[in-house]
């Protein structure tokens, strides 16, 4: 970050110059005081259904911050790799019910997950999702991707 000494003032204010030297103020990332990123994942009551319970902010810093890259990708990843040996109606659900907020990484880790699902015959159901996370999906043009449901409970019903 880049601080300069405003002119005619003894005042320091951090940005960065533009072509003409002048300061462009920077903007502060906002830091979520709530908890921190998980993920648990559970198999449902249905044989076939996994979930993948997700609370706290859904974004690259978290993630990351909270698991290494192969961890994070091994949490996704289907413990059977033989299509033949999958259940008949296999369903992975999402449950964002306690995620206030998810960034491009958090949304793109979700839709690699659904190229997978599709590419395996496995529906994907995104359960319990924030009015934020929802502009998101909209803004983005993923909201006809997956179904949205409103409990864990009526992903099954999809």
């Amino acid at each position: 970050m880049w601080i300069y000494r405003l002119a005619g003032t003894n005042r320091e204010h951090p940005g960065i110059p533009d072509r003409k030297g002048a300061t462009i103020p920077m903007a502060v990332a906002q830091v979520w005081k709530s908890s921190k990123f998980t993920i648990e994942r559970n198999q449902g009551k249905t044989p076939g259904t996994v979930i993948f319970r997700l609370s706290g902010p859904f974004t690259a810093r978290d993630m990351y911050g909270a698991l290494s890259p192969d961890a994070l990708r091994n949490t996704f990843e289907a413990e059977v790799d033989d299509p033949q040996a999958l259940p008949i109606h296999p369903l992975h659900i999402f449950d964002l019910t306690e995620v206030p907020y998810m960034d491009s990484a958090g949304l793109g880790l979700i839709v690699s997950h659904y190229v997978r699902c599709q590419d395996r015959g496995v529906r994907l159901v995104v359960a319990g999702v924030s009015a934020r996370v929802v502009q998101l999906f909209e803004m983005t043009k993923v909201d006809g991707f997956f179904p949205r449901v409103a409990t864990v409970e009526a992903a099954d019903q999809v």
